[in-house]
Parts: structure tokens; sequence; C-alpha cells
């Protein structure tokens, strides 16, 4: 794994720049607001995908594997996080002494000269910015972005604006966040998380004061969550906006109606109420768009505009998103890979899914993630899934740990007749085709490559009994 402490900053000037994982979400809108910037760029990728297709139409000449020879002529060269040290094009831009940039720090280099939104937390992160962004583009604004998934409206992960305002999804998984200079820092919640990084739950908490303290404006910070409170009596600077269901809330949910699938919310503040239905399931959208609606309010925004605006948010890819649906049987996919973020997406699901079952489709993500909450991960889906299966882990940045598998999780069930370890992805999707029935929510789990189960599930669907 490549460290944004193990690359220099982004000097002023950067030449042609080479994108080693430009298939990746966050990397791929990096590369689109670069060519927008006048900058040529080339790419690289391990593999075709919708993105490097999305890359190839922009002009951008894209390698499917990984060689030396697809540096060329690049005078910079901009990393993923989850890139091996050994890669041959970082080995060689290392050779040539080429500056190397983490994504997050071509991404500052982006956000120079703007009024930088930053949205920061466990979870929650990519659909509160693209609530943000929404909000603010149906009040006219026209604001940069640069989100980690697709906002499905638009259909891009970033976009440049004519604006002052640029929201990014701020990365808090390797410290990145760290190197913005954020103006308006929102904190959705401080959930512990990615202590392979940090090392220990102080370290990941002082990470978030750190980022609070630094925002020069505003910082918007849950009022629920136990990590947020903690991080917000350590805030000694800028001015704060609290937001969620606790009395003390500046902006307060006072109903939270989920009863009809897309949520109802009312939100109090500064006296008065306001109500919006909003698009999207789930009484953790809710949340999100309570903190979205404390960023706008802070910034200036007129609050009845702002709140309309957020609701017309109409979710991202790979978050409770529907892949199809086949003898009544729905397919969706989420981007969920932390046990709160799975009970949200589950309970979420329960909303709107009626009489029907939940069907859990869960791949661990990292060996060490996997290791230390598989007790805690098997509670969720036990608890919130009528039915689960567990994949084998993906692995991402970590080597292979002995005796850590999908099957660490499946063997906390108390009931071991809803869940099922079963590592062969067609196996799987066979298994998901037998059991599934009409009116049925199939559920693939994950931040890895989850997803591309689906056409294997939907195909299986289809030729089922």
């Amino acid at each position: 794994m490549i460290k944004p402490e193990s690359t220099v900053s982004a000097p002023e000037t950067l030449g042609t720049v080479h994108f080693v994982g430009i298939g990746g979400s966050g990397m791929s809108g990096i590369a689109r607001l670069f060519v927008d910037a006048g900058l040529t760029v080339t790419g690289s990728d391990i593999r075709e995908s919708h993105a490097v297709s999305q890359m190839r139409e922009l002009g951008i000449p894209v390698a499917i594997g990984h060689d030396a020879a697809n540096l060329g002529d690049a005078d910079t060269v901009v990393v993923t996080g989850a890139l091996w040290e050994n890669n041959p094009e970082y080995v060689l831009a290392q050779e040539k002494n080429l500056p190397i940039l983490h994504r997050s720090r071509a991404l500052e280099w982006l956000t120079r000269g703007h009024r930088l939104i930053s949205v920061a937390g466990a979870h929650g992160k990519t659909t509160s910015t693209g609530m943000i962004v929404t909000g603010l583009r149906e009040l006219g604004e026209d604001p940069s972005f640069v989100n980690g998934g697709v906002i499905q409206s638009y259909g891009l992960s970033a976009d440049s604006g004519s604006g002052d305002l640029f929201v990014v999804e701020a990365d808090e998984s390797d410290g990145s966040f760290l190197l913005y200079t954020t103006a308006v820092a929102l904190i959705t919640n401080v959930d512990a998380d990615h202590l392979d990084h940090y090392g220990s739950r102080e370290a990941f908490d002082h990470a978030f004061v750190d980022f609070a303290n630094a925002a020069t404006e505003l910082v918007v910070i849950s009022s629920d969550d136990p990590g947020a409170v903690a991080v917000t009596q350590r805030i000694s600077g800028p001015k704060v906006i609290t937001f969620g269901e606790s009395m003390t809330a500046d902006v307060r949910l006072t109903v939270i109606d989920t009863s009809a699938g897309p949520v109802r919310i009312v939100i109090d503040y500064a006296g008065h109420s306001h109500e919006a239905t909003m698009l999207v399931p789930g009484h953790h959208n809710a949340l999100n768009a309570a903190g979205a609606f404390a960023v706008m309010v802070g910034v200036g925004l007129d609050p009845v505009a702002a709140l309309a605006g957020i609701a017309k948010f109409g979710g991202t890819e790979r978050r409770f998103e529907l892949h199809d649906t086949v003898r009544g049987v729905s397919v969706f996919d989420d981007y969920a890979h932390h046990q709160t973020e799975v009970t949200a997406v589950l309970r979420a699901a329960r909303t709107v899914v009626g009489s029907g079952r939940i069907i859990a489709v869960h791949q661990p993500h990292l060996y060490s993630r996997t290791q230390m909450f598989a007790a805690e991960f098997a509670h969720t889906l036990e608890a919130d899934a009528d039915l689960t299966i567990i994949l084998d882990v993906y692995g991402a940045r970590e080597d292979p740990v002995e005796g850590v598998t999908g099957a660490l999780v499946a063997d906390h069930f108390t009931d071991a007749s809803k869940v099922a370890f079963i590592p062969d992805w067609q196996d799987a999707a066979d298994a998901i085709a037998r059991m599934a029935a009409p009116g049925d929510f199939v559920i693939t789990l994950g931040c890895g490559d989850v997803y591309r189960i689906i056409p294997q599930i939907v195909a299986a669907l289809k030729v089922a009994n």
C-alpha cells in the first residue's frame, strides 16, 4: 500500500500526468478534472471497466495491464493507495525521479484557490457529498466536486464548476483528509475504523480532532455519534454546527419516517421547522440529509431552498443500487463494508422489502478488519438479514492471513441455518437462485469487487426452477 506521506507534494506545474489505476472512482474523477484543467493525461488499469471507457471518451489513452512501458513520457505520476510498491510503473517512476503523487495530493492540487467543503467520517461520506453537490446545484451554485462514487442523476463522480465552492469526499482511511486546506469540514461520524493504519482508537480520534481544528470557517459534526461528540469537545478553532436527533443538536431531526420507503424528515433549525421527503430510503439517509443541510445553511444558503435541493438527491452508484429484477427477485448492490454501514443498509432495505426476505451477500473486506470484527459482522448480518451468503475475503492491499477467511464470519452466527460460507462465486450464485422467492431482495455488500457477482446471480435466477 502506498501512503500519502510516501509521495511528494504536488508541484505547481505538472506537465503530462500518468495515472496508475485510473479506473478507480476517485482516480477517474481526478483525471477528468485534470483534463478540464488543460493537462495531458494518460493512464493504466488492471481491467476494462465503464470508468476506463469514460476516460477514453475524454481522449485519455488507457493501457490495460501494468507495464513500465505505460509510463511513456510522463512528467508526473499519480497513484492510488491500493497500489503495491512493486508495481512496474511505480518502480520506473521512482527510478526516473519523477514527482509521484498519491491521489489525495493530486486532489489537493485541484482544490487550491477554492473554498473547500471536505466531507469525512467512517461512513456516510459518499452519500453526504452527493447530497451537498445536488443541493448546491439545485440552488444555482456551480461547485466543482470529487466524490467517491458516481452521483446517479449526473452520471459522474467528479466535475468542474465555475463557482468558488469545491466539494470533496475526504478519505480518513490513510490520513489523507489532513492534507487539504479545508474551509468547511463535515464529520458524519467518528466510528472506529482503519485501525490497521492508525494503530489505536486514540490515534484515529486524534486525526479527526486535527481535521476539525484545521477548518478555517466551520465544522459540521454529528450530535449523536459518541465518537463525534468526543471530538466536538476538543474543537478549539472554528464555528461548530451540530446535527442529529439529540435534543442539543443545532440542526435537529424531529421526525424520521421510514414507513413509506423513501424517508420523510422534519428538521428544526433556528426556530423554524422544515419538512422534506427524500428520494432515498433509510434512517441513515435522514442523518446524511441533516448533515448536508447544516453545511448549506452554514455557508449562508436559504434553509427552505437548501432542504428542497437536497431532497432531489437520487442516490449514488453502489449505494443501495438496484441492478435487475428477475422472477420478482430484486438484486441490489451496496458498498457497505463496515458493520455500522451494513446495519444501515439492511435496515433501509427492510423498510421497502415489504413481506419479502432480505438475502445478504457479504464479501468481507481486508484480512485485518475481518479478524478484528468477524463477530460484529456476524451479529449484524444475522440480526438484519433473513439469510446470508458469505464470500471469501477481499484482501485489497493486504497479504493473506492464515486462518482468516469468510468462514470466520459465518462461524460466529448463532443460527447456522441462516448463513452459508460459499467461496466459489458460481456456487454462491446458484445457491442464491435456489433460495430466492418472488418479493425477496438480494443485496451484495462490500467495497471490493463483490458487484462483479451480480451478472452470475441474475443469470442463475433466470434459469432457476
